[in-house]
């Protein structure tokens, strides 16, 4: 399939600047690939598609405050650092991003903080805009750690014109997070509350959880009309033997199995043994799932409504039939559902 093929006109006005007043109150749209119909309902519905020993795939990955504001040295020129993975630990490096990047070269000196008490040090150009920091900071690791998660704040995507406000700290994260490493939240997982989640335990529904850490490459633009051209970045993925076991009995069961969003589908697929069940891993993805694509795990999807020509959108339309997913984003835009990551959800059996 073609780049084009994933166009639409989607309303400035449909880009949710904020989320739902209560998690599981946001709004949800039900695919049914077999009867070929399409249902209104409320996130908390969602009880209703699942039985007991059902499993729901989450993605436990915690979001980082990645964003960081500093200023360069001698001009005082105010600079955004987005932070994107930690390169090594003991010399401090980090590769990050910078904007203004046209002002930031090797040997410039950034200063963080009022006191500007963390600094850092450009010792490399990697992309246009992207960097190589060492953080100069005389404390241990763990302070560290700490004097980051300080002066981060949360790194909600530029879509979002506002100012960050001190509830996106708990809303940009969902509630069963624990293995930090995102700079991006998993997004479909953020519909769920904690009541939510007992109910689905008390009618037997199982969780089984996997680590994807996402990273901005999940919202690069594709910049290729021939999808088979474009190339994912990596991103870091650990599945234990726990999960393992729990995914596989409920495969041979013939049970529902329903992934949690984009990145627990492509953990999943990206751990797929020669017998079509899933093995460990624990490693890195640039796992790329556009139509056609045979799916051997989840037989069930819940994920947002993603924007035009992402590859978010192209792996629901692989999972949910590339005419189907485009006819129910045609009533999504007709029924003002809210799209992106403070949007609305979608249910694919």
């Amino acid at each position: 399939m073609k780049l084009s093929h994933f166009g639409f006109e989607l309303p400035e006005e449909l880009l949710a600047e904020y989320p739902s007043e209560n998690r599981d109150e946001s709004r949800l749209m039900v695919l049914n690939r077999k009867e070929q119909t399409i249902e209104h309902k409320m996130f908390k519905d969602i009880i209703d598609y699942f039985d007991e020993e059902d499993v729901m795939i989450l993605n436990d990955t915690k979001v980082f405050p990645a964003r960081l504001f500093g200023n360069k040295e001698k001009t005082g020129a105010r600079i955004e650092v987005f932070l994107l993975r930690e390169l090594n630990e003991e010399q401090r490096l980090w590769d990050v991003l910078v904007d203004p990047a046209r002002k930031i070269r090797i040997g410039n000196k950034l200063y963080f903080g009022e006191d500007e008490s963390l600094v850092a040090e450009v010792i490399d150009n990697t992309t246009s805009r992207g960097r190589t920091l060492r953080f100069l900071y005389d404390g241990s690791y763990q302070e560290f750690r700490k004097k980051l998660h300080e002066l981060g704040e949360t790194p909600l995507p530029k879509y979002i014109k506002r100012e960050v406000e001190p509830e996106d700290e708990e809303r940009y994260q969902t509630i069963f997070a624990k293995t930090e490493g995102a700079v991006a939240a998993p997004t479909a997982g953020l519909h769920f509350s904690k009541h939510l989640l007992k109910r689905l335990e008390i009618k037997g529904v199982d969780f089984a959880e996997v680590t994807l850490h996402v990273g901005l490459g999940t919202f690069n633009p594709v910049e290729v009309e021939d999808l088979s051209k474009h190339k994912m970045d990596s991103e870091e993925v650990f599945i234990g033997p726990e999960t393992v076991e729990r995914i596989n009995r409920a495969l041979k069961e013939r049970k529902r199995i329903c992934a949690v969003g984009t990145t627990a589908m492509r953990a999943v697929e990206s751990a797929v043994s020669s017998s079509a069940t899933l093995n460990e891993i624990n490693g890195w993805t640039n796992k790329f799932i556009f139509p056609p694509y045979e799916f051997s795990i989840a037989n069930c999807m819940i994920t947002n409504f993603h924007t035009p020509k992402s590859t978010l959108l192209m792996m629901a339309s692989a999972f949910g039939g590339y005419d189907f997913v485009k006819k129910a984003y045609e009533e999504a835009v007709k029924e003002k559902y809210n799209f992106y990551s403070y949007g609305d959800a979608m249910l694919i059996i």
